[in-house]
């Protein structure tokens, strides 16, 4: 089993108001990351929310996914990870990491990291464009473990740098594994409106 975990918890201070629910076409930032998982090879969907939860929970149809609260948002990215790793059913093989200011990700892209993995079994699983790693990345069951017990400030790369002979990268001809809209600036260079 894959487990999609979609990181949706964060204060979005440099953006100003919550990533979640920035426009994206017709839909959110969280709206559009679902369906596309939603039309992806993995088995199930979690999405951890914290800051503004029950206003991002009623603007989004979350009806395909399971929603968990992360309360301690305020300690950073690595506790909302860590909250949805505890939501994580036994037979779950790898998760695959999904980041809500990461919008642009394809159905294509995530599949294929989810087939590298299945070819290699590799512990981690990073998709490249032109050798830059990008997400979303992928962990197997044998690195939760070190992901709930990686030095808060540094999270899941904290991981990432302490197996570098356990991760296979796919490059991938994607640009989008490489955009993070983290600012207004960000918003505004990529969708040509303020946010």
């Amino acid at each position: 089993m894959i487990n999609a975990i979609v990181l949706a918890a964060g204060e979005s201070k440099r953006m100003g108001k919550p990533k979640p629910l920035l426009p994206f076409g017709t839909r959110t930032f969280l709206g559009q990351i679902i369906s596309v998982l939603q039309e992806a090879n993995v088995d199930r969907i979690t999405v951890v929310l914290g800051a503004q939860a029950e206003t991002v929970a009623e603007a989004v149809d979350l009806s395909g996914a399971e929603v968990v609260i992360n309360a301690d948002y305020r300690d950073g990215q690595l506790s909302s990870l860590i909250a949805g790793l505890g939501h994580t059913p036994a037979e779950t093989e790898a998760i695959l990491l999904c980041l809500v200011d990461s919008p642009f990700i394809k159905t294509d892209t995530i599949n294929q990291v989810i087939a590298t993995f299945r070819a290699s079994g590799a512990a981690i699983v990073i998709p490249t464009l032109h050798g830059k790693r990008g997400h979303p990345s992928l962990f197997a069951r044998s690195m939760f473990p070190q992901l709930q017990n990686a030095p808060p400030d540094e999270g899941a790369r904290h991981v990432v740098y302490a197996n570098e002979d356990r991760i296979v990268e796919v490059e991938l001809p994607d640009d989008a594994i490489v955009v993070g809209i983290n600012t207004p600036d960000d918003y505004r260079r990529h969708f040509g409106i303020d946010p």
